[in-house]
């Protein structure tokens, strides 16, 4: 999937989201920081294809985009609306293709503006982005070609802090950006960052009401965090393959930015400094029990304000482990849910 997969709802309940067989799965607290509900499929019985997308807007609305099988040889794209974690998701309903038909083209991506609306952000045939958007009152606008070339299988959607959209693509010659000027507004591109970056490895976090923070591995192995201001900044050797998963949180009541990836021994590492002072200084911490290849990790914060560390195995076997009340980041046991 592309996207955050543990979020906090509305109500200030955690949920997960995971693809098995032709659904779209999610489960969630029965009540904040209490046991667990069984999975239920999203968006009702029709199937659709792995790579599913999930962003969620100021509101705590879940949206998610995913491929569905359309007639031989073509997919589409649908779209679905979690309002609250226990109540069903709506049923998919079709948006389109960009390139109004064919074959799936990439692992779509989603970010919701301050407003509630959702923009979806897919690789097209050639290569290139396109971007649809909702409308204020329901429905979606047209697709529009936000261009670029040789982009790669998935991108990055994020919201800013302002609530302004933005979406990041990796190609041979680096990372290609396209971002919201004002609310409502259709991306533009911006400056391209020409770095060399080994592909899968690309994520976002918002660190302040200026800037968002890009991670992403070069092919030596090596972490970087870059903001637009200045050059890309190593941080240490990356835990593990893929993208961090990243969250701002306050430990030992500071600003900081939490890190936290599987490592190639198969634990979750986890890495944390003060939010935007790279040069504090930052190692890995291993925790948990070993996990098979494929492994997803996400950190989040709970109702209470506590981080909460989660992996999902490919076989849907899902493990919490939340912060105690001690000083530090200091995780009770994982427990399998």
């Amino acid at each position: 999937m592309n996207g955050d997969w543990l979020i906090r709802g509305r109500d200030g309940r955690l949920s997960v989201y995971w693809h098995t067989q032709d659904a779209v799965l999610c489960r969630a607290e029965q009540v904040p920081g209490g046991p667990w509900a069984a999975p239920r499929r999203v968006g009702g019985e029709q199937k659709v294809r792995t790579g599913f997308a999930l962003g969620q807007g100021a509101d705590g609305y879940a949206h998610l985009i995913a491929w569905r099988p359309t007639r031989s040889g073509e997919s589409g794209l649908v779209h679905s609306t979690h309002f609250r974690p226990l109540l069903a998701a709506l049923d998919w309903l079709p948006i389109g293709h960009p390139n109004k038909q064919g074959e799936r083209t990439g692992t779509p991506a989603v970010a919701v503006d301050a407003e509630g609306r959702a923009y979806l952000f897919v690789r097209n045939r050639g290569k290139g982005v396109h971007t649809i958007n909702q409308k204020e009152r329901g429905g979606w606008n047209g697709w529009h070609d936000l261009k670029g070339s040789k982009v790669g299988e998935e991108l990055v959607a994020v919201t800013a802090e302002s609530g302004l959209v933005g979406v990041y693509a990796t190609n041979p010659t680096g990372v290609l950006r396209w971002l919201q000027r004002e609310p409502g507004g259709r991306p533009v591109a911006a400056d391209p960052l020409a770095v060399r970056i080994a592909p899968g490895t690309l994520s976002a976090l918002p660190t302040s009401k200026e800037h968002t923070t890009l991670f992403f591995a070069d092919p030596e192995g090596v972490l970087y965090a870059w903001r637009p201001d200045g050059d890309p900044l190593p941080l240490l050797a990356a835990a593990g393959p893929g993208p961090v998963s990243a969250v701002r949180c306050v430990l030992d009541g500071h600003d900081c930015t939490l890190l936290a990836q599987r490592s190639s021994s198969g634990r979750v590492a986890f890495a944390a400094y003060p939010t935007e002072q790279e040069s504090a200084g930052l190692w890995w911490t291993e925790s948990g029990p070993t996990l098979p290849a494929g492994t997803r990790v996400a950190v989040a914060e709970d109702a209470e304000g506590r981080v909460v560390a989660a992996t999902l195995t490919p076989d849907g076997v899902l493990r919490l482990a939340r912060q105690k009340d001690e000083p530090g980041l200091a995780l009770a046991a994982w427990r399998t849910i």
